[in-house]
């Protein structure tokens, strides 16, 4: 039998029941848009994550705490005067603390807000702009002065139509002065809004609105992107000096670049979207086995029609490749349903709910060639069991 004759064969034979052939092939579809729509959930996700890291600002350094739950933290002001005087690539640096949730009163009435204590040179490692007014100065951050700077959208919140340059809000018991708004930036891909923030001086923040006088991270900008090996290494150097650590002790901090910021993000989205995968793989399975089920109950009720395809000529082989392709165009039926539905699934998700979709060429690929194998693989045992029927016990079958 051609090949041509093979397909025209088992797609008339598939056809010839409609709806079992589509339900058979239903977990298929399930599996094969489940796959692909994960995948390209998660590897959005990461995109935008990359993307996001990218443009918080040009050759950035950070230095952070030590992940480990009973490490303590030891970054304080004084190692970022250090680094500041001794550190040689840098063009920026800032300490940073924040508190999340603070409730900020002032205006028409109160928002609960990230507040962020920073320094000057911090709106340059972020390639942040103010929009009006202005930022507040060294000298600001030396007199532990009570100024702040209003994101787009707490100020919309607090001032709705009102300019709010020189009115005041109060953060926690202190009130604060405004001097500045920023430029806005939007909401990330993840849905954060990145306006909905209010900075204060370092300083103004540590003394007066926190009782831990440590600070969260030091932010750096590096003057060219070839130093930043350099500028890493010389950073950590400093760093276990101002922590008097001996050469056998281990760093009490991490220093990471933008690169590895972007692979430490990237890890959980990554493992995520991994396990979702294989457990959306599980459908494929699934689908398989149906597959597999119907086929044999298929060589039952044509057992008759082998046993007659047998006695005029027709080869062991050629029962076994039709039953055969027949599982396979099920599985790639199926799967070219589950990727259509996939893609629309993925527009649909990007377009009416923000959630960032990447579907690669790759995985689509990939999901058509597994569903392909599930067919042979599935396919296999009810093919070969039709090929193995003696045609007189197959033709006296009712």
């Amino acid at each position: 039998m051609t090949f041509a004759k093979l397909v025209r064969a088992s797609a008339l034979s598939i056809f010839r029941n409609k709806m079992r052939s589509f339900l058979t092939s239903l977990g298929i579809i399930i599996g094969v848009c489940s796959v692909i729509v994960m995948v390209a959930v998660g590897t959005g996700s990461q995109a935008q994550i990359k993307k996001q890291i990218s443009s918080m600002g040009t050759n950035l350094i950070m230095v952070m705490p030590p992940r480990g739950p009973r490490e303590a933290n030891r970054l304080s002001m004084a190692d970022v005067e250090k680094i500041r005087s001794e550190a040689s690539y840098l063009s920026a640096i800032s300490g940073e603390v924040r508190l999340s949730g603070s409730k900020v009163v002032g205006g028409s009435g109160y928002w609960s807000t990230s507040v962020y204590g920073i320094e000057p040179d911090f709106i340059e490692i972020r390639n942040w702009a103010v929009q009006s007014g202005e930022f507040f100065t060294d000298k600001d951050l030396a007199a532990r002065s009570k100024v702040a700077v209003l994101g787009t959208t707490v100020a919309a919140k607090l001032f709705p139509g009102e300019d709010p340059m020189g009115k005041s809000v109060r953060i926690g018991t202190t009130p604060f002065t405004i001097v500045g708004m920023l430029s806005s930036k939007g909401s990330t891909g993840m849905g954060n809004d990145q306006d909905d923030v209010v900075m204060v001086p370092l300083n103004t923040a540590v003394n007066r609105l926190m009782r831990d006088r440590t600070i969260e991270s030091i932010e750096m900008s590096v003057v060219r992107e070839d130093l930043m090996d350099e500028a890493q290494a010389e950073i950590t150097a400093i760093l276990r000096e101002s922590h008097k650590l001996s050469a056998g002790d281990d760093d009490d901090f991490d220093v990471m670049n933008q690169s590895e910021i972007i692979k430490t993000a990237s890890q959980t989205s990554q493992t995520l979207t991994t396990l979702l995968a294989a457990i959306a793989g599980v459908s494929l399975m699934v689908g398989g086995i149906g597959i597999m089920n119907i086929m044999l109950v298929s060589v039952t009720e044509r057992t008759r029609e082998i046993g007659i395809r047998m006695s005029v000529g027709a080869r062991r082989r050629d029962i076994l490749l039709q039953f055969l392709s027949e599982s396979v165009i099920l599985s790639l039926l199926g799967g070219s349903i589950g990727i259509l539905l996939a893609l629309g699934l993925s527009w649909a998700l990007k377009t009416f709910m923000s959630m960032p979709t990447l579907v690669s060429p790759a995985v689509i690929a990939a999901s058509a060639g597994f569903a392909a194998a599930v067919g042979i693989f599935f396919g296999f045992y009810p093919a070969r069991k039709a090929a193995n029927l003696y045609p007189i016990d197959a033709l006296r079958y009712e």
